[in-house]
């Protein structure tokens, strides 16, 4: 590694060094790498910053490591080093990227304590934690939230919502998210409609299923077949159609 022959060549090193080591790293994907040189900068006595902590937390999320980038985020807070929106982003999405909506809540709590404001990235980033650990309440609550900060919002938030309320059977609210979606003029993409559809067929209304699996046709998306297929044949089993139904 270009660091070690550096080192042993008694190139002086300094933190930009290594901060752009850690974050070649983390485009790389290689958090292990990554967090071995945060070790040895830590062991340098160079003064830390946060981007170097940063670079570490994101490798970490980029790996699905998201137990390492919260260790990461505790080791900043603990050093006395002045935390930025980008490392809570990072660290938010690790937990998004393996469904731990829990801790996610957490670090959005703490990033409001450090006297942070939320932006769209951590904030669709806690939806997508709670959308993927199946939190439907929480999911649209924080959008709630986002809506009422008027910060900008994307499809990927509202799939995260909507999935939440598939896995739960609350069609009513997912059909909400795929109204809000064309209030906000953003076109709803394959999961958010087949999340929908799966949620409409949960809740036996399968005019609703029916209605949405013909308006992603005309879209040109391509539904999963046998996820609609097993939700049409189950919601013409009981219930009608209702009305749209908003947050």
């Amino acid at each position: 590694m270009l660091i070690a022959e550096l080192r042993q060549e008694s190139v002086q090193m300094d933190v930009i060094c290594y901060s752009a080591a850690i974050s070649a790293c983390e485009k790389g994907e290689q958090w292990q790498k990554a967090m071995a040189l945060l070790s040895q900068l830590l062991e340098s006595k160079l003064e830390m910053n946060a981007i170097s902590y940063n670079a570490g937390i994101s490798a970490c999320e980029k790996s699905g490591k998201w137990e390492q980038a919260l260790s990461l985020l505790g080791q900043l807070l603990e050093a006395k080093v002045e935390p930025d929106i980008i490392g809570f982003s990072a660290g938010i999405s690790a937990c998004a990227n393996c469904g731990q909506w829990e801790p996610a809540l957490y670090l959005l709590n703490d990033l409001r304590k450090a006297r942070l404001e939320a932006n769209h990235i951590s904030c669709s980033a806690a939806v997508s934690a709670c959308g993927n650990g199946g939190q439907w309440e929480w999911a649209l609550s924080l959008l709630r939230e986002s809506r009422d900060a008027k910060l900008k919002q994307d499809v990927t938030c509202y799939c995260a919502g909507a999935s939440a309320c598939e896995k739960d059977g609350q069609w009513q609210w997912a059909l909400s998210l795929l109204d809000q979606l064309r209030d906000i003029e953003l076109e709803a993409d394959v999961t958010s409609c087949n999340a929908c559809i799966s949620a409409c067929a949960k809740g036996g209304q399968w005019q609703w299923a029916l209605s949405l699996l013909s308006d992603s046709r005309h879209a040109r998306l391509e539904p999963d077949v046998s996820a609609t297929a097993q939700g049409s044949a189950r919601a013409r089993r009981s219930g009608s159609g209702s009305k749209h139904y908003r947050c």
